[in-house]
């Protein structure tokens, strides 16, 4: 409520007005609401002003709950008066980007703090889980062999000389594994999962588990120790929700070891054929989200290009749909189709057979799904000029065409043929966070309107009251430094105040350093704080800071397992082949003849995994 406070009256001095009374009613309508007034209403505010600022008027339809003035609710309304006109509600020709950058903040900066929802909610989104795999089986059944069709031939011109790739090294075995850091349905963690022992028939016919489990043939004895499942008897994925808002959690999936360890290898093989192909590299995202912004704000600034938003997106996409893709690359599909779990444990629902590809857990999941919708997008844009695409015709489109996993960019002239396509296949396109009317644009977490910057800076926790609240400090001084590169230097001064309280070590550092301190673009000798000390070997200064320091859990691993684990390593870390062969099993094979003990550090083997804690050790940091 401070923090609320601190920055409303900043916001409202930079424009001149007056925030008390908005005070006011957050303080009134939280003692009778609570948090989720923070949380919940006052984000719901932020996304209809949105979609105002997108139509270009304020509609009685929106912001309920809150009382009106003319044409214009009553909070915030020293803001919005300067946005729209109080009497009609219309957008003014020249709205204020302070004003609604302002706005934007003191609404939705709440709006995605990690608290655990209630457990009436928890169960209402396990109910919508299967609620949604019931809406993509009558999808799948409602669409026509014409569009199955036209999918099948758009996703080939396309993606056919990738996929080719990768068939190939679906074909001669060249796909090489990875073990994440994750949780696995099977709850084995870190190290263990190099002692896997346990495999799906399915996997075998594609990924040998006896060249996929052992380092080399020499420890052929450990391979009759590996239990290989049939299909009916395979491990489902385990279903679980984690914090996302206080409306509604995130569901995701974690699967098995077995198919993380395979799909790891097909996901590898599949980016780096991508990544050869520059149009489709270039059209697809999954590394970086900085062109997905850029282009965002080039559509708020020209109104060329749409925001797309898709809800529930990774679990509306069907098998049927990836089948079809993948149709004329057998090996692939074989491949892609092994390592898909087929069945899911729903908490309160039992296990069910699943009619999606994949929900958010699978390693296939966000490059699946971004080719599938690449895919309706084009022929959606087909569709709008009423001819077929050739693969001259995708190129232009490099610049107007951009999917990042469920983030669409698209132009704005063949949006509606495009949403209209999405949903035919059964996806539902988010109309909150889809803008194409106006000249807002949000896509991969930045915000623009008419090309200027108007993103928030989120709270994530809970203020810490001790520096043993380790996650809530570190999350505080985040929050301090992300408000200082926004310019809310007032409400940066208060955060500062209350960290000292917290923490008794608070240095001014560059963001480079590892210490946790006060980031600030003036030079060391405008800043009050000067350095503690020099280095006296790299002569740099040093101050007296607290830095992050991972617990990681102790995890040994010995024998056949750390020796797979070091193939694995060198080949994941550095692809080039030693001898004149394509084979990863033969690179092995002569990686042990010829290879020497590792140069690098042995602590992967006795500690591995994700950190379990975090502490905050005092010492002494570089300042830069």
């Amino acid at each position: 409520m401070l923090l609320w406070k601190v920055l409303a009256q900043e916001c409202a001095n930079e424009l001149c007005t007056s925030a008390t009374r908005d005070y006011k009613i957050v303080t009134r309508r939280c003692e009778h609401e609570g948090l989720s007034f923070l949380t919940i209403t006052l984000p719901k505010f932020g996304k209809d002003f949105q979609k105002s600022l997108d139509r270009g008027w304020v509609d009685r339809d929106l912001f309920q709950g809150f009382t009106w003035r003319a044409g214009l609710p009553r909070f915030l309304g020293g803001f919005l008066d300067r946005v729209f006109d109080r009497a009609s509600g219309e957008l003014l020709d020249s709205p204020c980007i302070d004003a609604i950058r302002s706005i934007r903040q003191l609404t939705l900066m709440f709006g995605k703090i990690q608290l655990p929802c209630s457990d009436a909610r928890e169960r209402a989104a396990m109910r919508g889980f299967i609620e949604c795999e019931k809406e993509v089986k009558d999808a799948q059944s409602t669409l026509s062999p014409r569009l199955i069709e036209d999918f099948g031939r758009m996703s080939a011109l396309l993606f056919r000389d990738v996929f080719t790739v990768v068939d190939h090294e679906a074909y001669y075995g060249e796909m090489i594994p990875k073990h994440g850091p994750g949780a696995t349905a099977d709850r084995l963690r870190a190290n263990a999962k190099y002692q896997l022992s346990e495999w799906t028939d399915r996997l075998e016919s594609i990924f040998p588990s006896g060249e996929y489990l052992l380092p080399n043939w020499s420890f052929v004895d450990q391979y009759f120790g590996i239990d290989h499942l049939e299909p009916g008897s395979e491990r489902p994925v385990r279903v679980i929700s984690v914090p996302k808002t206080l409306e509604t959690p995130r569901i995701i999936a974690i699967e098995p070891t077995a198919m993380q360890y395979a799909q790891q290898a097909v996901l590898r093989s599949l980016r780096k054929a991508l990544q050869r192909n520059d149009t489709l590299w270039n059209l697809l995202g999954f590394l970086d989200q900085t062109p997905n912004q850029r282009l965002a704000k080039e559509g708020s600034q020209y109104r060329n290009l749409a925001t797309l938003d898709l809800s529930e997106a990774s679990d509306r996409v069907s098998n049927q749909l990836v089948r079809e893709m993948l149709l004329h690359h057998p090996w692939l599909y074989r491949a892609v189709d092994a390592c898909r779990s087929r069945k899911a444990d729903v908490p309160g629902q039992g296990v069910i057979r699943l009619a999606k590809f994949a929900s958010m857990g699978s390693a296939l999941t966000f490059p699946i799904e971004s080719m599938v919708f690449l895919t309706i997008v084009f022929l959606g844009i087909e569709r709008e000029l009423n001819s077929p695409l050739t693969r001259r015709m995708v190129k232009p489109y490099v610049g107007k065409v951009r999917v990042f996993g469920d983030d669409l960019i698209v132009p704005k002239d063949d949006v509606h043929s495009v949403v209209d396509m999405l949903e035919t296949f059964g996806f539902r396109v988010n109309a909150g966070k889809s803008f194409w009317t106006g000249k807002f644009r949000e896509s991969c977490g930045k915000d623009y309107y008419a090309g200027s910057d108007v993103s928030v800076v989120r709270v994530r926790r809970k203020f810490p009251t001790r520096q043993q609240h380790t996650a809530e400090v570190i999350s505080i001084v985040s929050l301090r430094n992300q408000l200082y590169q926004a310019g809310y230097w007032q409400t940066v001064r208060w955060l500062d105040e209350y960290i000292r309280k917290v923490i008794n070590h608070f240095p001014t550092v560059q963001p480079s350093s590892p210490a946790l301190g006060r980031h600030s673009w003036l030079a060391p000798e405008y800043e009050t704080q000067v350095p503690d000390r020099w280095c006296s070997s790299l002569h740099k200064p040093l101050v007296k800071g607290l830095r992050e320091v991972p617990q990681i859990p102790v995890s040994k691993l010995e024998g056949s397992g750390a020796l797979l684990k070091w193939f694995l390593l060198k080949e994941n870390q550095d692809d080039r082949c030693y001898p004149d062969s394509t084979d990863w099993m033969i690179r092995k094979s002569w990686n042990t003849r010829h290879l020497a003990a590792s140069n690098g550090s042995n602590d992967h083997l006795t500690r591995a995994g994700r950190a379990y804690a975090v502490k905050l050790k005092l010492g002494w940091v570089s300042q830069y």
